[in-house]
């Protein structure tokens, strides 16, 4: 399969996925501030890595993973029932922790420009 067409089925899970657990899943355990962040396709189209955001605590990241992850069947039907293709893959629900890390990054360049003496022109 062409990897125009899987970008493509990636950027379109994407959307779906995010808009059935906003709007379908009714979990206590997932945090309120949740983001679909990529969607990873495998060639064969059965399986797909799903990246998620949650803007929260440790504990609530953890918890809200793991509902996902229990609630990837019911996901699976309620996104296939929007989108047309033949066989909809397994979804696997992951962290994606590149927003933290980028904000850890502009702490620390942020702290060594702030401790950097600043030279005269």
């Amino acid at each position: 399969m062409t990897t125009k067409r899987i970008k493509r089925l990636n950027s379109l899970l994407r959307e779906v996925i995010s808009e059935v657990i906003m709007q379908d899943v009714k979990n206590p355990h997932l945090a309120k501030f949740i983001t679909v962040t990529n969607v990873d396709v495998t060639g064969d189209l059965k399986y797909a890595k799903v990246s998620i955001s949650v803007i929260g605590t440790d504990e609530e990241r953890k918890k809200s993973i793991d509902a996902l992850n229990q609630a990837a069947g019911f996901i699976s039907v309620h996104a296939s029932k929007k989108i047309r293709i033949r066989y909809f893959p397994s979804l696997t629900f992951e962290l994606d922790t590149s927003v933290e890390k980028h904000m850890k990054i502009e702490k620390i360049l942020s702290e060594i420009k702030k401790n950097t003496p600043e030279e005269d022109e």
